[in-house]
């Protein structure tokens, strides 16, 4: 049987070369340099702009990055396909194009004043290039919303403990907020105390575990938890029958929350709780990652770390026909995002991060780096399947048994460490809720901040929205966030996980093409030297694999088998393909348009045209 250890061995191997060798050569591509003054310290207002110490916007970036998707694409994409494509995908993908995406895209910001790929890309190809992208970008931002908002739901569903020590972190968070930037409190100090506090508040969720409602039918809480409705399965909650009372309660309770976090200013929730995240994120990556070398040398785990018999290395090219009758190419390389490249990244990196960089030289370890180990969670998701194995009875649209083995997988491998499954199964949970809840709460900010470029904004400093007026409405501190929750809720309580997941998926991925397109376009213009390859051909590929797969999704899943030959029934049902279907061909439509604006601009400077612009040109 094969062990999990030549997982780990493959992504350490290509992501070692691709940091130690690689980022070096793109970071001197670029020209960092710290001496040239960072749009955090040049525009710096408590709000949005705050330089930040590296450890504390690295926790913030890889917390804001890794979410819900490289846990759930890599596990869905190795029980439908098998293990060894899902992890070539993430293992030569990673450095290669979602590494370079995340670098290219924070560089090419801080170069801007800290402005998104919308704005960078407007500079050179026009006021409709820009709302162009800034469009697709705030339509996938919903689509991360309601993902995410989800699957934080079905987490907490299946681990109540995880609800309870999410509430402690959280409390935690704004307390060091509290300490760090009203009390101006000793750095190293705080950070121990706080960071103990968010690994008790695990052992504080396992002895008081929460939830909304009762189970459906046979199934039940752990024992021990706080049900708030006891005796009701909450079946009048919307989208409770398709999702479950308990987990469609979560749902608007994560929405709410990610609306009230979007709002706040950087220092109250953000930045604290992601650097506080960040260590729980670490342990749960690291820690894993070690175990499986500890187990797999010394034989320390309660089960031998090996691949499951129900995950083959390749299950043939349409994979598992009871888990997802869909084609390896294009749908393996959208079902994994985040672990490989991601376009959401890419309105982190140019959103809030870049808005923080205290120097230059930090984004070699914070885009391209905080990308690698994003991979690594990826990674250590795959472990934790191929270990767990694959449940028939859950394999419906790959949600049902990704989430559960992340958390009994991961249990399981960190039994090398004599860490029992009981604590270590709830602390992979909350170490997954911690990376969505970053994760959901970042993009809804990232929403407002596309808005504010689509509209137009007054200085750096954002309005509530109560201003009056349809733009100050629509970009509103507090406004623009009840939106994006609003239009995220109605999509998720539809039910239909398997297609919000592929278009999710598919958006994203093509927002990464996008965004590599943005810093092809912006290196054409800075010095006609600069070669192109690095973003052209990453570019060039996704475009291809997205378009390909959204056509697929549309043409023949949603309308010929949905719609025509009636695999949808009801009227709800229909509608929901139909707007679906609809927004697909807008997606393609925007990137194709950008695509073509974007090349004419590169061929038009390439070709002596007209003159370059300067790199930091506003």
């Amino acid at each position: 049987m094969t062990s999990v250890i030549w997982i780990v061995v493959a992504v350490l191997g290509t992501f070692t070369v691709g940091y130690m060798g690689y980022s070096r050569y793109l970071s001197q591509f670029v020209e960092l340099d710290d001496e040239r003054e960072t749009p955090a310290h040049k525009y710096e207002d408590g709000q949005e702009y705050v330089p930040s110490k590296k450890p504390v916007l690295l926790g913030h970036h890889f917390s804001s990055i890794a979410g819900g998707a490289p846990i759930v694409g890599p596990i869905t994409a190795g029980a439908i396909w098998g293990w060894v494509p899902a992890l070539l995908w993430v293992a030569i993908g990673n450095p290669l194009m979602g590494a370079v995406h995340d670098f290219i895209s924070l560089s090419s910001s801080i170069r801007h004043e800290g402005r998104s790929i919308g704005y960078i890309v407007g500079q050179y190809v026009g006021e409709r290039g820009k709302n162009l992208l800034l469009w697709f970008a705030f339509l996938t931002i919903i689509l991360v919303v309601a993902v995410f908002a989800l699957v934080v739901g079905i987490v907490l569903n299946a681990f109540p403990s995880a609800a309870t020590a999410s509430f402690v972190y959280i409390g935690l968070a704004v307390v060091f907020g509290v300490y760090l930037y009203q009390l101006d409190g000793p750095f190293i100090p705080g950070t121990v105390v706080f960071v103990a506090g968010v690994f008790a508040g695990v052992w504080v969720g396992i002895q008081y575990p929460f939830a909304f409602f009762e189970l459906a039918g046979d199934a039940s809480h752990a024992a021990g938890t706080f049900v708030l409705f006891e005796g009701s399965t909450g079946s009048w909650v919307p989208g409770a029958g398709a999702l479950g009372g308990n987990t469609a309660a979560w749902v608007p309770v994560i929405l709410i929350y990610a609306v009230i976090a979007s709002a706040l200013p950087v220092w109250t929730l953000l930045q604290p709780r992601d650097y506080l995240s960040s260590f729980l994120l670490y342990a749960g990556v690291g820690g894993a990652l070690v175990a499986i070398i500890v187990g797999t040398v010394l034989g320390t785990s309660s089960q031998p770390l090996v691949v499951d018999s129900s995950i083959q290395p390749f299950q043939g090219f349409m994979g598992v026909d009871s888990r997802a009758p869909y084609p390896l190419f294009p749908m393996l390389f959208v079902t994994i995002a985040c672990g490989t490249i991601s376009g959401f990244h890419s309105l982190v990196s140019s959103g809030t991060t870049a808005k923080q960089l205290n120097k230059e030289s930090d984004a070699r370890l914070i885009g391209y780096g905080g990308m690698l180990g994003e991979g690594l969670l990826a990674a250590t998701a795959l472990s934790a399947l191929a270990i767990a194995g694959f449940a028939s009875d859950a394999a419906a649209g790959g949600i049902g048994g990704a989430l559960p083995n992340f958390a009994t997988g991961g249990g399981i491998i960190l039994t090398s460490l004599n860490i029992p499954t009981a604590y270590g199964a709830p602390f992979m949970a909350l170490v997954l809720v911690s990376f969505l809840l970053t994760s959901t709460d970042t993009a809804a900010r990232l929403g407002r901040y596309m808005m504010e470029e689509i509209v137009g904004t007054k200085g750096t400093q954002s309005e509530s929205g109560f201003a009056g007026g349809v733009g100050s409405f629509a970009r509103g501190r507090y406004t623009n966030p009840v939106i994006q929750g609003l239009i995220a809720y109605a999509l998720v309580i539809s039910g239909e996980w398997a297609t919000l997941w592929a278009l999710f998926g598919s958006a994203n991925q093509l927002l990464a093409a996008l965004a590599l397109l943005t810093g092809t376009v912006w290196l054409a213009n800075w010095d006609e030297t600069k070669q192109l390859v690095s973003t052209g051909v990453p570019m060039a590929i996704m475009v291809a694999i997205t378009v390909i797969a959204l056509a697929f999704l549309a043409g023949y899943q949603w309308l010929f088998v949905n719609l025509i030959q009636g695999g949808v029934t009801g009227i709800g049902g229909q509608i929901s393909m139909v707007v679906r279907i609809l927004l697909a061909a807008v997606l393609v439509y925007l990137a194709l348009s950008l695509v073509r604006i974007g090349y004419s601009n590169i061929t038009s400077v390439r070709g002596g045209d007209r003159p370059a612009a300067e790199p930091s040109d506003d």
